[in-house]
């Protein structure tokens, strides 16, 4: 018998579909930052913004970072505190407590924790507590710079200096310092205080949006149009470099106007940006930013910036999305699809993105070369040894900010 043909009848349109896609993964290493886990115990050799230091008061604050939920407070004296949550003596919550001159007292059997969690009262113990002195509240260390609140969450022997940043230190007379923190869905909107706590997604995803100038080319300008500044809707040449800090791109335009820029925009480890003025204001950046991991699918925004003492209020709230300028808190489900901005399409990843299912090309060399540094210091801190971006020596915790938007006539002009 002779052999016989087989014909495929399966139609060719139906290759590569989903069926059978592989499992997927995520980098650990890169997004966990609870305690024990090797990116959390990086994040843990820096000091961490809490809050601003406005939000710290006499009344008990819940606040919560690197997947620890922990008590922000002020004492009578005015010195900020910050307690593990659950009283010592019986577990009941720190938050239901009395903010009295010397510290916080807990609700449930009076006992009285100074801001460092020593234990000062035990109104129910003979002579208030006669073994006061051997209990102690685990408590972390508080500074305040820049009108925010910062915490060292890491090993006591490790502790760095506070760091300072030029840009924050080196004021003009016609200059003053803002400082805000939250979730900032729509770029700032301050309207997100009091709906949601944080942002919904991993950390990771919104840092590294800092070295994707892309994105503002394609989301920012041409897709959802120009949200930003007209001049973003031109193509850039983009350099990325390594930075001492972490990882820059310098990103050339020629402008419809005649004026050549560059942008030179910073990623700061472990989590830091100074993001140039999307207006394309020409100077260095006005601001530092924190984009501070609440835990592994949360995070929220701090951020100090520069600006004018006379300068007027910023009129309504947010940035504009839309062509009739209306912000994020403004549009309708069906308008966050027309205009999507940073929060849909980071959202839009996930809690925490799948990193076995991303294809990088040639755009994405600033996200490999962040991500290389950032698995290069956690294995720096595994192995014994001190990350980059922390001083030890007074004097030596001054930062420099290199980001910004630098002009020059153009030469066809």
């Amino acid at each position: 018998m002779g052999r016989q043909t087989v014909i495929d009848h399966r139609p060719a349109q139906l290759e590569g579909t989903a069926y059978g896609r592989g499992p997927q993964s995520i980098n650990d290493r890169l997004v966990r930052v609870g305690p024990g886990t090797p990116c959390g115990e990086y994040m843990r050799r820096f000091w961490q913004p809490v809050a601003t230091s406005r939000e710290a008061t006499t009344r008990p604050r819940k606040v919560r970072l690197l997947g620890e939920d922990l008590i922000l407070f002020r004492d009578g004296r005015g010195k900020p505190g910050l307690l593990y949550p659950r009283c010592m003596h019986r577990g009941t919550t720190l938050y239901y407590g009395h903010v009295e001159e010397r510290g916080i007292r807990c609700c449930y059997h009076g006992w009285l924790f100074d801001v460092q969690g020593n234990c000062l009262e035990q109104p129910c113990e003979p002579e208030g507590g006669i073994a006061r002195a051997n209990h102690r509240q685990p408590w972390y260390p508080v500074e305040e710079r820049y009108g925010l609140v910062f915490a060292y969450m890491g090993p006591p022997e490790k502790a760095p200096l506070l760091p300072r940043f030029d840009i924050l230190e080196e004021l003009g007379p016609d200059e003053e310092l803002s400082s805000s923190g939250g979730p900032a869905f729509g770029y700032g909107d301050g309207r997100m205080k009091g709906r949601v706590d944080y942002v919904p997604y991993n950390w990771l995803q919104v840092f590294e949006n800092i070295m994707d100038p892309f994105h503002v080319y394609v989301l920012h300008s041409t897709f959802s149009g120009a949200q930003f500044a007209e001049g973003f809707k031109v193509i850039p040449k983009v350099k990325f470099e390594d930075h001492p800090l972490g990882t820059v791109y310098h990103a050339w335009r020629d402008l419809p106007d005649g004026r050549s820029m560059v942008r030179t925009s910073v990623a700061m480890l472990p989590h830091l940006a100074a993001v140039p003025s999307i207006e394309l204001a020409p100077g260095r950046s006005p601001n530092v930013m924190w984009h501070l991991p609440v835990d592994d699918t949360n995070f929220i925004h701090f951020i100090v910036t520069v600006r004018r003492k006379d300068a007027a209020p910023r009129r309504g709230f947010g940035i504009p999305l839309t062509p009739d300028g209306r912000a994020w808190l403004d549009l309708t489900e069906e308008e966050h699809q027309d205009y999507p901005g940073d929060f849909e399409a980071q959202c839009g990843q996930g809690e925490i993105s799948y990193h076995s299912e991303e294809h990088l090309v040639r755009s994405d060399i600033g996200i490999g070369m962040l991500r290389r540094k950032l698995l290069e210091q956690i294995k720096i801190v595994e192995d014994g040894g001190d990350p980059i971006g922390v001083a030890y020596e007074p004097g030596r915790e001054m930062v420099r900010i290199d980001s910004g938007n630098f002009f020059e006539e153009s030469a066809a002009a």
